[in-house]
């Protein structure tokens, strides 16, 4: 069962993550394989950093961002242009309506409410789009990428959930869920900053 766990995860990721042509290493965190360099929007991509998200003493998740350049504050990490891309590979199984809730609670506990109003559109699309699935799964990965031409995609699975959510001001917001004042998780934050020690 663990082994056909762990080729469930390297096959998924081969999807999403491998770029073809080159030799790729790969950072494991968790136990999950997250390469250190993606393509996306015709860029690579490297692994800024990446860590576990927790809930009380429970492995939740483990999360990789990648830039098109390292980056070690926060400022700097929303400032960075170019595509950027949020990759989420669960641990436990999680219903999607809880998943939401813990989205849109790091939201508010991140953003004021003049960020919140500036992207309200995009964030019901965002969080309608997770009625669409019934959960999260073991081994499921969710890969939310800020694209500039055309704005957020979410995949999940390989599969589009959303795409075309307009405005970095959205991404922004989203990320703070984990590099906010108050992130869902400090150690989570530092790492992907790359700043833990």
């Amino acid at each position: 069962m663990k082994f056909a766990f762990r080729t469930r995860l390297w096959l998924i990721s081969a999807c999403l993550f491998a770029a073809s042509g080159s030799v790729i290493h790969a950072a494991e965190v968790g136990g999950v394989k997250l390469e250190d360099t993606v393509p996306l929007s015709s860029q690579e991509l490297r692994l800024n950093g990446a860590g576990i998200r927790y809930k009380a003493i429970f492995k939740v998740y483990v999360a990789g961002l990648y830039l098109n350049a390292k980056k070690t504050t926060v400022a700097d990490i929303l400032a960075a242009p170019g595509p950027k891309r949020m990759a989420i590979v669960m641990l436990r199984d999680v219903s999607a309506a809880d998943f939401a809730e813990s989205f849109m609670a790091g939201i508010q506990n991140n953003s004021d409410s003049a960020e919140q109003a500036k992207v309200a559109s995009q964030l019901k699309t965002f969080n309608d789009m997770f009625k669409t699935i019934p959960a999260m799964k073991k081994g499921d990965i969710l890969a939310v990428d800020w694209i500039p031409a055309s704005g957020t995609q979410v995949l999940h699975n390989g599969k589009k959930l959303a795409e075309g959510i307009p405005d970095i001001a959205f991404y922004n917001v989203f990320l703070k869920i984990w590099l906010g004042e108050k992130p869902a998780d400090g150690d989570l934050k530092r790492q992907l900053i790359g700043t833990a020690q």
